[in-house]
């Protein structure tokens, strides 16, 4: 599956994976930020398996924090980066949210 994949809220804040929504990169971000950001991300991912493999516990906790780093900066942890007061939901299974109906719709959609 690709991300194209999962259902997006029509605000677009989130993307849904087995009923819980997940955070998306925000979308104000200039292409060539985001793009950069997305390379740090997938690079500090590679380097989670790297120090996995090796059992290197230091490495790991470097590459995680890396990870974490590029996400917020992304904008898909950390503070949300929309301006209404709406409460950030992210990792929230959809049934609990005020997205419910409208998964429930997609579901029945053909």
């Amino acid at each position: 599956m690709t991300a194209k994949d999962y259902p997006v809220t029509p605000d677009g804040r989130y993307f849904v994976v087995r009923g819980r929504l997940w955070r998306r990169s925000n979308p104000c971000l200039p292409e060539p930020q985001r793009a950069a950001l997305v390379g740090e991300l997938m690079g500090a991912r590679r380097a989670i398996g790297i120090a996995l493999r090796a059992g290197d516990k230091a490495r790991l906790a470097e590459a995680r924090a890396q990870v974490d780093q590029a996400k917020v900066a992304l904008g898909e942890r950390g503070p949300v980066w929309w301006q209404d007061g709406t409460p950030d939901l992210n990792r929230h299974m959809v049934a609990n949210t005020p997205y419910a109906d409208w998964l429930r719709e997609q579901d029945r959609a053909p």
